[in-house]
């Protein structure tokens, strides 16, 4: 193994080779396309999930009911400008129910003896159902106020019920949890992809004996140095590269405020993701060292798979307080952490811990990384288990 003074900046020679090598794989370069398609997809879908318009239609029977569809139309839209709602005229409420079985009315509006009923076929949307709800009680209120002398409009005075929101992003909940379940989803994949490239290059080049050439020439630390770095380099620029395709289709598709509301958790995924990376980069690379063969990969790559599963599943089917607990845990945090602020407002000192827990973990998984690494990388025979491993390194 080189100890040469001179050999202490080669890391960045096996850096610029490492990356070459990736950028010209055919399956990175299509991955990459895939997943950028991915983000657009996904934000136009979301523009489109959110702008499109939804129509309703009420089967009647008569033209009282088409007046009331008619005011519930009003209701509707003021609610939600998305909403329209018109009638369909039928013969007789038998017609009308099987224009609702039928999916060619969404629900009726039929006279029973006890008042209007809303009929639908195994449910009725909320909205509908409210807004023909509410005119048919005011039509009611106002036939009924007729019949007595009374005058409505100084019976209702007073009784206006206002709206104020405390909190107005709320509305963005459902925005919000995509973004989380986004940002969680790539971590995982990017993280699962390269983690396992560089595992197994590393394998490969123990396998194929090139390593003992390596060894020869630049010190083992600068081996592991250099692989961490280009994948570091590569992995956060394709994370740099989704975010910028995901802002420029926010843009194109005029979604200002979905910007608005998750662009600050989206500079924090990146920092993040920067961080656990390299903790998790130092995980794979010693996990390639301590495998003999390609198939020895599967075990030996197991708890980086964990570390990376772990909070996935977490992040997706956990409960609030889980999430809370495990988005300040050291490099668990760099997946969870981000999605947790897409979600909702995190406090300043939480992000804190999780960032700086994540960044001293980072530089004692490398230290101790390194270590196992110079002890492994050479090794031949059997694969090596993490205990014997961190018994080499003491």
């Amino acid at each position: 193994m080189s100890t040469d003074p001179s050999t202490r900046g080669m890391w960045r020679v096996v850096a610029q080779r490492e990356a070459s090598v990736q950028v010209r794989q055919k399956s990175f370069r299509w991955s990459t396309v895939i997943s950028v398609l991915g983000v657009v997809l996904f934000v136009v879908g979301l523009h489109w999930f959110q702008g499109r318009d939804q129509d309703r239609t009420v089967a009647v029977v008569d033209a009282e009911a088409a007046a009331i569809v008619s005011s519930a139309a009003d209701v509707a839209r003021a609610a939600d400008d998305r909403v329209s709602v018109e009638s369909e005229q039928h013969d007789d409420v038998a017609a009308a129910e099987d224009a609702v079985r039928d999916g060619d009315a969404d629900a009726a509006l039929v006279l029973t003896t006890e008042g209007w009923e809303v009929v639908g076929d195994r449910d009725v949307d909320s909205t509908l159902s409210t807004s023909l709800s509410v005119a048919a009680r005011s039509a009611a209120l106002e036939a009924n106020a007729s019949a007595q002398d009374v005058d409505l409009a100084a019976l209702e005075s007073g009784a206006a019920v206002g709206e104020r929101l405390l909190d107005p992003t709320a509305d963005e909940s459902g925005t919000r949890q995509a973004v989380s379940f986004v940002f969680v989803l790539l971590f995982f994949l990017t993280a699962i992809g390269f983690g396992m490239a560089i595992a197994g290059s590393v394998t490969q080049e123990k396998e194929s004996r090139v390593v003992e050439i390596l060894a020869a020439a630049v010190p083992i630390r600068q081996l592991l140095w250099g692989k961490i770095a280009a994948n570091t380099v590569l992995a956060v620029g394709q994370v740099v590269l989704y975010a910028v395709a995901g802002v420029a289709a926010l843009l194109a598709t005029g979604q200002r405020g979905v910007l608005d509301v998750v662009g600050t958790p989206l500079l924090w995924y990146v920092l993040f993701f920067l961080v656990g990376f390299v903790a998790l980069a130092s995980l794979w690379s010693v996990a390639g060292s301590l495998a003999s063969r390609q198939q020895d990969l599967q075990s030996t790559t197991l708890p980086a798979q964990l570390l990376v599963m772990g909070p996935y599943f977490l992040a997706v089917l956990g409960g609030e307080q889980l999430k809370t607990i495990f988005s300040m845990v050291p490099v668990v945090s760099s997946m969870m952490m981000p999605a947790r602020m897409a979600e909702t407002d995190v406090p300043w000192w939480q992000v804190a811990v999780a960032l700086g827990g994540t960044v001293l973990a980072a530089i004692v998984l490398v230290r101790i990384g390194a270590r196992v690494y110079e002890r492994t990388l050479l090794r031949t025979g059997d694969k090596i288990s993490y205990r014997e491993a961190l018994r080499l390194a003491e």
